[in-house]
């Protein structure tokens, strides 16, 4: 997405007074539009498909269709980049919208400004997480302990076909990643252009068969993939 092109926003949560919330917050970030709002999980995913939302605001407990189903199918279907609400740190959804493909995660309780620097991130095609949630995913999928559900276990003991194939570059950016920095970030750190290391971000999920950075982010953190000093 260009600098100057406006972001289209989705709004889908199901509570009327946290969603009119949300879209007072987002009708008055400068450059973000609601383009649309969901009460449920099905109502969300037909909404982005009629509307075509650069990003869907995703609650992830809804009626008729929960977030993560409702996640899965948007990203499946590549309609949009989803940014996923949660109450909690870390519960077994935020697992199964991880594996569903969302861009990123962030708490209800977060302050308006950390709202639309989000979706402003996430819009870029740059993942994020909360840093609470960050630590707390980080040390569940690297450590000996995980969660129950299938949907959110963790990977097996052999690491993924794909990481023996990317080249030394696209080890270090995947590295990078695992150290949450964004594009520009990982230029810096790798002296390379931004342009760039999108195209390595891009090889790379495809080679792991990744929906997003912040899955590749978990993958580095826990197969040890580093980025140089």
């Amino acid at each position: 997405m260009t600098a100057d092109r406006t972001i289209r926003v989705l709004v889908a949560e199901d509570q009327q007074a946290v969603r009119a919330g949300l879209v007072l917050i987002l009708r008055n970030a400068p450059g973000i539009t609601v383009a649309g709002e969901a009460g449920d999980g099905e109502e969300a995913v037909r909404l982005t498909r009629e509307l075509a939302p650069d990003v869907v605001l995703m609650d992830i407990q809804m009626p008729r269709l929960d977030g993560v189903a409702a996640t899965r199918q948007i990203v499946g279907e590549r309609l949009a980049d989803v940014l996923v609400l949660t109450t909690f740190d870390l519960d077994e959804y935020v697992f199964g919208a991880l594996r569903a493909g969302a861009s990123g995660f962030l708490l209800k309780d977060s302050e308006a400004a950390a709202v639309v620097d989000a979706v402003r991130t996430v819009a870029r095609g740059e993942g994020m997480i909360a840093p609470a949630v960050t630590r707390r995913l980080i040390a569940e999928f690297a450590g000996s302990t995980a969660p129950r559900s299938s949907d959110v276990s963790r990977t097996s003991a052999e690491p993924p076909p794909g990481l023996d194939e990317l080249t030394r570059r696209e080890r270090e950016v995947l590295g990078c990643l695992g150290q949450g920095l964004s594009n520009a970030e990982i230029a810096t750190r790798l002296t390379m252009a931004e342009a760039t290391v999108k195209t390595h971000v891009s090889r790379l999920l495809a080679k792991l068969e990744l929906r997003s950075r912040t899955q590749a982010a978990v993958l580095a953190q826990e197969w040890g993939v580093t980025a140089p000093p």
